[in-house]
């Protein structure tokens, strides 16, 4: 089993020790905004991923089922 490792502490939690809900909602906006508007700039056109490779594997997982279960029906038929 793994050792448990510690996390270090970041530092804005000590230099910061209290901070009022409206500046933590505040700052919370702020991230958010920017994390918005970044993903915003990201177009549909950008992200076009290649999944050729799953269609050959679902294919052949499809015929390597069917395969065995048309050999199971035919072994059970010899078998009765």
């Amino acid at each position: 089993m793994a050792k448990k490792q510690k996390r270090a502490v970041s530092g804005v939690a000590k230099n910061n020790p209290v901070q009022s809900p409206s500046s933590i909602a505040a700052s919370a906006d702020k991230k958010s905004s920017t994390t918005f508007s970044s993903s915003r700039l990201m177009s549909a056109s950008e992200f076009n991923p290649d999944y050729s490779y799953v269609i050959k594997d679902l294919k052949r997982i499809g015929v390597l089922a069917g395969t065995f279960f048309a050999a199971i029906v035919v072994l059970s038929l010899f078998l009765k």
